[in-house]
This record gives structure tokens, sequence and C-alpha cells, in this order.
């Protein structure tokens, strides 16, 4: 069911993001395009509340809790970055816009920018790293926790490959071919 559910709210954040933005663009109706759009949020809601329901009920704490608890934090750590960067494209595809804004390729501008990505991939990690927690805390020491201890390990690896990324533009910036 958390898997099915999973899928269902991923289908629906595009679905949702596609309507949003054909409102904002296509229909001209930008308040009703941001209507829609803030409906998303309640997706994560709907899993979130399946996933606690779903281990109350007896379910054995297993992959597909964590994996909610992930899909749950990229949504709060990338989602706004997505929804602009589809935003950007969907705009200038349809709307006439200005082209996407690039990401700056050299010197610090790249080094700022690789950090703010860092920052949200951290956030995704950390609002997963605590979902997780509550989960282990909600399931109590009568249920095996040990799959969301392993998906804490992984969002605490997602958090490390981050923070070497951005610290290797801080220390070796790219720069410009001559």
């Amino acid at each position: 069911m958390i898997v099915t559910l999973i899928v269902i709210c991923e289908a629906g954040f595009w679905v949702l993001l596609a309507a949003g933005l054909s409102l904002r663009y296509l229909a001209r109706k930008p308040r009703a395009g941001a209507a829609v759009l803030l409906l998303e949020p309640v997706l994560e809601l709907v899993l979130l509340i399946a996933t606690a329901v779903d281990l109350r009920g007896g379910a054995t704490a297993d992959w597909k809790h964590g994996l909610a608890a992930v899909y749950i934090g990229y949504s709060a750590g990338l989602g706004h970055a997505t929804l602009t960067w589809v935003d950007q494209r969907f705009a200038h595809r349809f709307a006439g816009g200005p082209p996407p804004v690039k990401p700056p390729r050299y010197g610090a501008a790249r080094t700022v920018h690789e950090w703010k990505v860092a920052g949200q991939w951290v956030l995704a990690a950390t609002v997963a790293l605590a979902l997780l927690q509550a989960a282990v805390w909600y399931v109590g020491g009568s249920g095996d926790t040990s799959s969301l201890r392993a998906w804490q390990g992984k969002m605490l690896l997602v958090i490390g490959i981050n923070l070497v990324i951005a610290l290797s533009y801080t220390i070796w910036p790219r720069r410009a071919r001559n």
C-alpha cells in the first residue's frame, strides 16, 4: 500500500505541477495556478498520515516506510527547486518567458551555487532523518526498526556526499578555460 501511495504522490506531484503551470501561463490565471500548486504539500501529508496509520496498525517497519520518509524529505528540501526549474522552462516554452537561468559555470558564483544545492540536499536528508527517527520512536522498542535505521545511514551518506562536493568547489574552484 505504501509503495502504491508513493507512486500516486509522485504522479500527483507532476499532475498538479502541469495543471498549476497550465493555469498560470496558458489560461492566464496565475492565482488559480498558484492555488493548484499549493495543493502539492497535501500529497506529502496524506503519505505521512498513511505511513503512520500503517505502522500503528501493526505493519513491520520496512524499506517502504523508510522510502516514504525519504520521499517526503526530498519534497521538502528539493520540491521548490524542482518547481522553479520546471516553471522557468514552461514559461519559456509556452508563455514567451526568458530562457531558463543556467547555473554559473566558474569561480565563486559556481561555488555559491554548489553550496546552495548542497543545502537543499542537506535539508531533504535532515527532514528524512527526522521522520525516520520519529518512526523509530513511533514503533517503539517492541518492533524491528533496522530498516529505518538503514535509511538513516543512507541519509547521512547523502549529506556527506553533498558536503564533499560543495567543499571541493570551495577548495578547487572551477576556472574558465583560456
